[in-house]
């Protein structure tokens, strides 16, 4: 989402309600959305541990 599209969720908090009817399959998103947060939270890397220098899928 660009700066722009963002704008009027920051604005215009009443412009991210979330109808009624999406409500319950919205909090299920977001439940989930955050046990994985909390999974990636929890994980543990060693202080001595480098990123890897070039990125091969």
């Amino acid at each position: 989402m660009s700066d722009d599209a963002a704008a009027p969720l920051l604005t215009q908090p009443e412009a991210a309600a979330i109808p009624p009817e999406y409500r319950a399959s919205a909090a299920i998103q977001l439940a989930a959305l955050l046990a994985q947060a909390r999974l990636v939270e929890e994980f543990v890397l060693p202080d001595e541990l480098e990123p890897a220098p070039v990125f091969s899928p």
